[in-house]
């Protein structure tokens, strides 16, 4: 098993889930939540998460170019973010996968094949 665990953030999901006026820029609500997202790395997110972690945040329309940074990978979603997701956790079969979303249809698709689902407030900051 890679030693490395990986934490996919659904971007959309987990911006929407705090109204802090993120409709009016949604590049610039995404790009806030990946640079969040860096110290996960490094940290983890004790004591459910020990680090070191690959942070993967996927990102779809509007907020589909904004770029990876050091610690946190962006994914492009060709189309369905939630697709996206589904296929990062499928292709990752000998990794502990960690999924953060509040979208109870992919909490169910991603802990079929095995991932561990957090709500969005599981996450720092």
């Amino acid at each position: 098993m890679e030693s490395h665990p990986l934490l996919i953030v659904d971007g959309a999901n987990v911006v929407g889930s705090r109204p802090d006026g993120w409709w009016h820029d949604r590049a610039g609500a995404a790009a806030r939540l990946r640079d969040r997202l860096v110290p996960v790395a490094d940290v983890g997110v004790p004591p459910e998460l020990p680090a070191p972690v690959e942070v993967v945040l996927v990102v779809e329309g509007a907020a589909r170019d904004v770029p990876g940074v050091a610690g946190v990978r962006t994914v492009a979603a060709p189309g369905s973010g939630d697709d996206t997701i589904v296929d990062l956790v499928r292709d990752a079969p000998d990794r502990r996968r960690l999924v953060v979303t509040a979208d109870r249809e992919l909490r169910g698709r991603v802990g079929a094949l095995g991932a561990e689902v957090y709500g969005p407030r599981w996450l720092p900051g």
